[in-house]
């Protein structure tokens, strides 16, 4: 069995969300944020970077979301194996979901990681319109790919994830994202609201009953988000 190190609404929904997908078994382990036991010395044991979410697994753990996907895809058969001709679409996609898209997301997150405090308006101008592209890109590889980005699966449930976070945050100011903007993601973000193990890991969570088409800030019965 898994142990998925986990804090609500966190990168580790993204893996939650595609473990009871396939129906694997894995228990929960939270990380309290709000008494920083991401810096803890037996967190920091399993993931020197102090990073949400790592994998706990048979063979070690695993850490940065990206990898978990491929290690849980190959593992168990989530996704394109090598030598399939939709392996390298797959990995493209991933790794433009964990390099590109999540990170310059984080950004947006925490601003005063990346600009001075009189910079954060310019700077969100320029990554919330670089999200878009994002978006856009994302949204036609959607449609264009239909069973590598279904609900459940690894790029499906990063992709609407993705989708939900920009919905919320910042959560002050004039909004920046529109789902109805992008179709495909539409229709994935309701056939993943449509999936069995979704509203489950909602309540668990406290993400509210429509967690990906109409997302509301999480109230999670224990731990924190930030």
């Amino acid at each position: 069995m898994y142990t998925l190190h986990y804090a609500p609404d966190n990168a580790s929904l993204i893996i939650r969300l595609v473990l009871d997908g396939a129906g694997l078994p894995y228990r929960t382990a939270l990380v309290d944020r709000k008494s920083r036991q991401q810096d803890s010395a037996a967190y920091r044991a399993l993931n020197p970077t102090g990073l949400i979410p790592t994998l706990e697994t048979p063979v070690g753990p695993i850490s940065e979301t990206g990898a978990i996907l491929l290690w849980l895809a190959d593992t168990h058969h989530l996704g394109p194996a090598p030598g399939d001709p939709d392996r390298p679409v797959f990995l493209k996609w991933l790794f433009f979901l964990s390099n590109s898209a999540h990170a310059d997301l984080r950004q947006i997150f925490y601003p005063h990681q990346y600009a001075p405090t009189d910079a954060h308006a310019g700077h969100k101008e320029i990554i919330s319109a670089r999200m878009n592209r994002h978006f856009a890109l994302l949204d036609a590889a959607a449609a264009r790919h239909p069973r590598l980005f279904a609900a459940a699966t690894p790029l499906g449930v990063y992709t609407v994830t993705l989708t939900r976070w920009a919905a919320l945050y910042p959560d002050q100011g004039p909004r920046w994202f529109d789902l109805a903007a992008f179709p495909a993601l539409t229709a994935l973000a309701r056939a993943q609201e449509a999936r069995v193990e979704t509203p489950v890991i909602a309540r668990a969570e406290g993400l509210g009953p429509h967690p990906f088409t109409r997302p509301e800030q999480p109230n999670p019965p224990e731990g924190s988000v930030l």
